[in-house]
């Protein structure tokens, strides 16, 4: 009996170390209702949209990325100016796309707590992993 409770234990925390493996590298899913019918944007989001754009393009990672592929910022605003309604919504929809996203960092920081976690788990009630062949 006492063998049976073990091996059940083992498993269901094989379980749980898995299923929380899995969980954490789900990417997070953001889900809306999209309209029936084309929405024409208005002055003030086209505005919005393009203050949102103007403030990444100004960060200084992209900025020293433009200037080495050889844009000056006349050449920046030309070309932003030259824009559809469209074009800036789903540039500014990208954007926001790009904050949103990691890099794995975060995947792997979680893996690692949780690791020490059980380790600690281990530790503290006396348990022992041994691997046998």
């Amino acid at each position: 009996m006492k063998k049976m409770k073990r091996t059940f234990t083992r498993l269901m925390s094989g379980y749980l170390v898995l299923a929380m493996c899995v969980m954490g590298m789900a990417p997070r899913v953001e889900a809306g209702f999209l309209p029936s019918e084309v929405i024409a944007l208005s002055k003030v989001d086209r505005a919005a949209e393009l203050e949102q754009i103007q403030k990444a393009l100004e960060t200084k990672m992209i900025k020293e990325r433009l200037g080495k592929l050889g844009f000056t910022q006349d050449e920046i605003d030309n070309r932003l100016s030259q824009l559809s309604d469209r074009q800036i919504h789903q540039f500014a929809l990208k954007i926001n796309d790009l904050r949103v996203g990691g890099s794995g960092f975060e995947v792997l920081v979680v893996t690692l707590l949780i690791g020490i976690l059980v380790g600690v788990w281990f530790y503290v009630t006396g348990h022992s992993v041994v691997v046998t062949k």
